[in-house]
């Protein structure tokens, strides 16, 4: 079976679609863009090229605009990429941009992703699988989302940082510091209040292990140590040991090696 493309679609001749794919009214499928099979391109999409590859069974809603330069001064034209995953959806007006050469070149979405209407995924970001970026959700340059972690409504981080795995994101939280795994941040300035007991469990994790993290939570966020070092030992003492503890300090020492609470500044 061959893609599906409308005739009043506009499709380089260059890109290459795979078979089941199908191309709204009003569309555009750049030069050298490469999309797999099952995809669906709706009315008015965009997914820009050279260097945006996807795989199989994404979505891309009505008017996102996927896979286009990246909004950085310094970027004067080079080939650059934009990798997604499969089975993802980005719903309207979702802008996702290739990466740069200073960072190195690449923006990397996972799979099994919600991308809600109007969210942002800057330049050099890396994405995990099965994460929700809801409406509005703005990624700075070079941030790296880890899998599953859900960003609420009009929440926003700054560029270098970090959202750990299973985190969850209250709305219209501002990140300017990077976002512990497990963990539930909001407000404005951003802070750490619980456990994300909720993910964690729906996600099969035990509940010895979550209770566990309950009480390495209340050392590490809540303790009167001088310092992280010091609450670790804490925890340590404790005998607080599973794999999202150990995640989760292993984490907070790479924030604490960064600079300005986020642990990606060390790398520029």
């Amino acid at each position: 079976m061959s893609a599906n493309i409308h005739p009043l679609a506009c499709v380089d001749p260059s890109a290459e679609l795979g078979a089941g794919t199908s191309v709204g009214p009003f569309a555009v499928v750049g030069p050298g863009v490469v999309l797999g099979r099952d995809n669906e391109v709706r009315a008015h999409a965009v997914v820009g090229g050279p260097g945006t590859t996807a795989g199989d069974r994404n979505v891309f809603f009505e008017g996102s605009v996927i896979g286009c330069p990246p909004q950085d001064k310094k970027y004067k034209g080079e080939f650059v990429r934009l990798e997604i995953g499969s089975d993802n959806h980005f719903r309207e007006h979702v802008t996702v941009h290739r990466g740069t050469p200073g960072g190195g070149g690449l923006t990397k979405l996972g799979s099994r992703g919600l991308y809600l209407v109007a969210c942002h995924v800057a330049h050099d970001c890396v994405v995990g699988d099965d994460v929700i970026l809801s409406n509005n959700v703005l990624l700075a340059g070079h941030v790296l989302v880890e899998d599953r972690a859900i960003m609420n409504g009009a929440s926003a981080i700054h560029h270098f940082g970090s959202v750990g795995t299973m985190s969850y994101i209250g709305g219209l939280t501002r990140l300017v510091r990077d976002a512990p795994p497990f963990m539930v941040t909001e407000g404005h300035p951003a802070r750490v209040v619980k456990v994300n007991g909720v993910g964690l469990a729906r996600s099969g994790v035990p509940e010895e292990r979550i209770r566990m993290l309950r009480s390495a939570f209340r050392h590490l966020f809540r303790g009167k140590y001088p310092t992280l070092r010091e609450a670790i030992a804490a925890v340590e003492q404790e005998g607080l040991r599973c794999p999202e503890v150990d995640r989760l300090t292993q984490f907070l020492e790479a924030q604490a090696a960064g600079r300005n609470g986020r642990a990606r500044e060390a790398h520029r």
